[in-house]
């Protein structure tokens, strides 16, 4: 098996609500390999987004560690645990949070942008990365004019634009008909297999999940390795 990317030990999650200690996550182990692609799998409600959020550290677990690559990311300052975030990870939601005022050449050099790049080298990368993922002719297109699977294509090319080492994905097929959705599990498999891309996608859907290498189900709190096949 490859390196190890991230470890979660012992990880809890849990909410107060009304006085009254709801658990979603409950000694919770994992790990993510490089070049992995793991599927995060389970019914509404059984805290695999919250799992994504935690690994992404846009929120803070209840208590357990998690480690990337060796290190224990929540013993990090808020500032240090956002250039983590904009270096290392990518997201891809089920909502593309693209800008609508903005073609799809400009929303993907948005994050180069935010980080200090200069806008010819931010347009350059934009281009090339956007003509990778099938829209070379659909550069100057706002979001708008774009179709569903167009647009997360933009969103996919947004998340990639910093050359992150783990992409995370939240329901990225969730507002996609069928062939659209299996076309971007299409792409995220390219991307894992020629560019070595690590990714974690958490969905409903089973039938896209076990395209992936390994697949985790959230039961009761923790994580259990599912067989494919």
């Amino acid at each position: 098996m490859s390196q190890t990317l991230v470890t979660v030990k012992n990880l809890e999650k849990f909410f107060i609500n009304n006085q009254h200690r709801v658990e979603v996550l409950k000694n919770l182990d994992l790990e993510l390999y490089h070049r992995d692609t793991l599927a995060v799998v389970g019914a509404s409600g059984t805290g695999k987004s919250t799992l994504l959020h935690i690994l992404g550290t846009l929120d803070r677990p209840s208590a357990g560690q998690v480690l990337f690559e060796g290190q224990n990311l929540f013993e990090q300052s808020a500032m240090d645990l956002a250039r983590f975030r904009n270096e290392k990870i990518g997201f891809v939601f089920q909502f593309h949070h693209l800008l609508p005022e903005f073609t799809a050449l400009e929303n993907t050099m948005m994050p180069l942008l935010i980080a200090g790049d200069g806008n010819r080298e931010a347009r350059g990368r934009a281009e090339e990365i956007l003509s990778q993922l099938g829209l070379k002719e659909r550069l100057h297109h706002r979001i708008g004019e774009l179709s569903g699977g167009e647009q997360q294509r933009v969103a996919i090319a947004r998340a990639l634009i910093r050359a992150p080492q783990l992409i995370l994905a939240d329901e990225p097929t969730g507002n996609l008909d069928r062939k659209t959705g299996s076309q971007i599990i299409d792409l995220f498999i390219r991307l894992n297999q020629e560019k070595g891309v690590t990714f974690l996608m958490v969905t409903h859907n089973q039938e896209l999940s076990r395209r992936f290498k390994r697949n985790v189900e959230i039961i009761d709190g923790k994580a259990v390795e599912m067989p494919i096949g």
